[in-house]
């Protein structure tokens, strides 16, 4: 039955493949029957055409704000080594230290920043100030942040990736040997694999190719908390998996990823919202989020049933109308309209 849901639900991305709209596509979908992945294009067009196959690499981007940064702070959480509603500068005093008593960013908690509901502005080019990772950190620590409506900001990730590297004493990038195992499939890159190349970057002059696509990801070292995560169509399926079987995270904090802390955010997560990226057909229990480069993951509580699109839509630029939005819901739509039709 798997096999036959992806088949089918495939169709959108085939489509937009053919069409010439992303160079390729991979969906995977698993259930607790096992899990299946379909995919047809190009790992990239440029320098040299390469097909894409099972064994590419993804850099997951903003995905990796929930495969990594998340659940390394729900782990922490569930430990007792850090308190959801306690301020961040309990893991990080050193937050606008020179304004210990005024600063606003001194007051933030650990869920604040997971629910992106702080006033960070919605992209900061932290890369143009400067190239030593430790500055840049210590830049992001220290700046007096302008306030504005709480919007979807990288600063809150980048920030407790920080929190998260203090608490444990090791980088993000020690992950998968250390403390945190991923599971076989994901890591901070290189990846150990063949890559998906992303853009033709002007900022570093050449197509990138198991190298971070974020700028702000690369200019912090390549693994800081808003992006960096590299996986496989099955390493993603895998965490999404282990994430239904309840393997990952405890009841108490997989409740935690499936209530609305700030509009339709969770702590991390995103739930179903009019026009949102699952599409219209899933329950009310989904969560899901995506990539700038193309990538994204939904699970479905209330089925058992989760599935990632990933694909290379900003290769070998992003100044494209790729159609990733629509072909998103639109594979949301399919994948749950097939899996319903074989209930």
């Amino acid at each position: 039955m798997i096999e036959s849901i992806c088949e089918e639900a495939f169709a959108p991305a085939a489509r937009y493949v053919a069409s010439g709209r992303i160079p390729g596509a991979a969906l995977g979908v698993v259930t607790a029957e096992g899990r299946a992945v379909r995919l047809a294009g190009l790992a990239a067009r440029e320098p040299e055409p390469e097909e894409l196959t099972r064994d590419h690499w993804f850099d997951l981007a903003s995905v990796s704000k929930v495969i990594a940064t998340t659940t390394m702070i729900l782990k922490l959480a569930e430990q007792g080594r850090l308190d959801l509603d306690r301020p961040l500068i309990d893991a990080i005093p050193d937050l606008r230290q020179y304004d210990p008593l005024g600063a606003a960013e001194r007051k933030l908690t650990f869920r604040d920043c997971l629910a992106h509901r702080t006033f960070f502005p919605a992209v900061e080019p932290v890369y143009t100030y400067g190239d030593d990772p430790a500055r840049l950190r210590a830049f992001v620590l220290q700046r007096e942040w302008r306030h504005g409506p709480p919007v979807y900001s990288d600063i809150n990730f980048i920030l407790l990736g920080i929190a998260i590297e203090r608490i444990t004493g090791a980088p993000l990038s020690a992950w998968p040997q250390g403390e945190w195992p991923m599971g076989e499939g994901l890591s901070y890159g290189p990846p150990p694999g063949p890559a998906v190349a992303t853009e033709r970057c002007m900022w570093r002059g050449r197509v990138l190719k198991g190298e971070v696509h974020d700028e702000n990801a690369a200019a912090l070292g390549g693994a800081p908390g808003h992006a960096g995560l590299f996986g496989t169509a099955d390493g993603v399926l895998g965490f999404a998996a282990a994430l239904l079987r309840g393997d990952v995270l405890s009841p108490a904090m997989i409740e935690e990823i499936r209530t609305a802390q700030y509009e339709h955010r969770t702590c991390g997560w995103e739930l179903p919202f009019a026009g949102w990226s699952g599409g219209q057909a899933c329950s009310a229990v989904t969560i899901g989020h995506t990539g700038f480069t193309g990538t994204g993951l939904w699970i479905d509580f209330e089925r058992g049933l989760a599935w990632t699109l990933l694909t290379n839509r900003v290769h070998p630029t992003r100044h494209f109308d790729s159609g990733i939005f629509e072909l998103r819901a639109e594979t949301g739509e399919a994948v749950v309209r097939a899996f319903d039709a074989r209930a």
